[in-house]
């Protein structure tokens, strides 16, 4: 079977695959899963025709290499938990189904193991340690403890009911190309937004080789700091726009990146060999969890440029080199920045685009077109029109609730926004009901709160929260959630514990004292201070309405109010 042919069975044959699976064990896949699925019946994953076993499983950690030989750096197994595993017989069919429950393919079992993890994460990864590497922290917590391998039948690919013009299989691209002509395609993966730079750095490494190109960004997966790919597809439509015509076609894949540095390039360059690629382009930084932020790289630069071009000759597609690009006002003209040596070259980093797209500042012509602006700013507005949230939190008696109820009788005053209160006692008895006063529940109760406060957020309200929320896990969990979507202040409201034991309204403190009640935040459970609050007050030393005031002009200062 070559690389063109899906693993999508004939209409007859899957008419009986639906019948049989109404008698299998199912298991419904997550998004991730659904990503390799689908990669893998439209034959991205060529020459893989179903899930690895443990022979081609410890190949290609070993050598990047199938058992048969072929080159092929990232494992694709089917995860599972004990349960699951435990449950399955060699030779046994599993319904595999998307998160709605309808049915994908079906998987004939050939093996089940339980993978070393450690192993694979330093094979894959370079490194065990979940700290330093984003990849290996998925692997540990997110990825079932057994895999499955074994061949696969395709029912349907997943339905997607978003840009269904662009989500070419590679039997389309391959019959796209025929059709246009194209015999050298330039193969370019993205998740950035392109701007005239880009323009100008991927039509010169097409001059170089010769090749039209395809444009062929990854959406599917949200990561945070990144707006819905929504944005980013609106941005490349308008971007390839300024190309001439008949040289480039825009595509969309949901591959469910790993970040595995050169492994990952490799990866990428054999996907864009499946889907017709003669050319790839490589970065110095490409598959780096940490490429394009302020962090230290994770991987040597040039490290993946150097193994994708090494073994460009069995994997049938040349590396050429991402050489970025920058430009100089007084020639009007872009320049290769390894070129660069007396002339000033101007530029405009991710954060300075941010910024400028927050405070509604100018973003000039020469860095990016007026089309991908007016998406970037429908998607980023100033922080005048965002929703955001304040999330107040300290110990019970603080005076968390009352300095909520006056900003919200504050912002309902302003009335341009609409404000929703998620006191910690409300949400307790509306939302969290069910649940204890662990640690396990207070971060599950206090990450509810930010699950709502990032609705609240996302739609343009203010969401005000007032839990005690003790732990900095949870804390930091809505702070990563809420601001992808807007404004995230954090007000350690820090009254000392012998004045919160003064008010007890409630009695509260009074009965742990008295040995009545466990579990009490501050007497016998703690209370971890936040690591970096936006805002600490002490109501100790300023009235509700004193405190209020400071955290208003906090905002003014910061934009979200004029």
């Amino acid at each position: 079977m070559n690389s063109s042919e899906s693993l999508i069975v004939h209409f007859r044959r899957a008419e009986k695959l639906r019948t049989a699976a109404v008698e299998l064990v199912s298991l419904d896949l997550d998004t991730r899963q659904l990503c390799d699925l689908e990669s893998l019946l439209n034959r991205a994953f060529y020459p893989l025709s179903g899930y690895l076993c443990r022979e081609d499983y410890q190949g290609v950690l070993e050598r990047m290499r199938l058992a048969d030989g072929c080159v092929w750096p990232i494992p694709v197994c089917l995860d599972v938990s004990e349960e699951f595993a435990g449950s399955l017989e060699i030779g046994q069919r599993i319904a595999l189904n998307d998160q709605e429950g309808f049915l994908l393919a079906l998987l004939t079992v050939e093996e089940v193991w339980r993978p070393d993890k450690e192993a694979e994460a330093e094979a894959v990864y370079g490194t065990t340690d979940a700290a330093l590497h984003p990849g290996v922290q998925y692997l540990y917590e997110e990825v079932g403890e057994w895999y499955v391998g074994g061949s696969v039948e395709g029912v349907s690919l997943p339905v997607h009911y978003d840009f269904r013009d662009l989500r070419l299989t590679p039997s389309e691209t391959h019959r796209r190309f025929t059709q246009y002509g194209w015999r050298r395609v330039l193969g370019f993966h993205t998740q950035e937004y392109l701007h005239c730079a880009h323009r100008e750095m991927v039509l010169a490494a097409a001059r170089e080789v010769s090749a039209s190109i395809f444009l062929h960004p990854v959406v599917g997966l949200e990561y945070p700091g990144n707006m819905d790919h929504y944005t980013h597809v609106h941005c490349y439509q308008e971007f390839v726009q300024h190309f001439p015509k008949n040289m480039i076609l825009l595509g969309i894949t949901p591959l469910a990146e790993r970040h595995a540095g050169p492994r990952e390039a490799l990866w990428h360059a054999i996907i864009r060999k499946n889907y017709g690629c003669s050319h790839f382009m490589v970065s110095d930084d490409h598959g780096d969890p940490f490429a394009g932020t302020r962090q230290k790289l994770f991987y040597p630069r040039g490290a993946a440029q150097e193994l994708v071009a090494s073994l460009a000759a069995e994997t049938g597609i040349e590396m050429v080199p991402e050489r970025p690009m920058g430009y100089v006002e007084e020639k009007a003209q872009y320049v290769f920045l390894d070129n660069v040596h007396e002339e000033k070259v101007k530029d405009i980093t991710s954060d300075e685009l941010r910024r400028r797209l927050e405070w509604g500042l100018e973003i000039p012509s020469w860095f990016s077109y007026p089309g991908v602006v007016a998406e970037l700013q429908r998607a980023f507005p100033p922080r005048s029109r965002q929703g955001f949230t304040i999330f107040l939190t300290g110990l019970s008696g603080s005076g968390k609730s009352t300095i909520a109820k006056v900003l919200m009788v504050r912002f309902m005053e302003m009335r341009d926004r609409p404000v929703t209160l998620l006191d910690g006692d409300i949400v307790r008895r509306n939302l969290s009901s069910e649940l204890n006063f662990s640690r396990e529940h207070r971060n599950l109760n206090v990450t509810r709160i930010g699950f709502v406060a990032s609705e609240i957020t996302k739609n343009g309200g203010i969401a005000l929260c007032a839990p005690i929320a003790p732990y900095e896990e949870s804390r930091q969990a809505n702070r990563a959630l809420i601001s992808r979507y807007g404004g995230y202040i954090e007000v350690y409201v820090a009254t000392p514990l012998e004045v919160c034991e003064q008010r007890d309204r409630k009695g509260l403190y009074a009965r742990a004292r008295a040995g009545l009640v466990k579990g009490v935040t501050g007497v016998s459970d703690p209370y971890i201070p936040p690591a970096n609050p936006e805002l600490t007050i002490d109501t100790s030393r300023m009235t509700p309405a004193e405190a209020v005031q400071e955290i208003l002009l906090y905002l003014e200062e910061q934009g979200y109010i004029t």
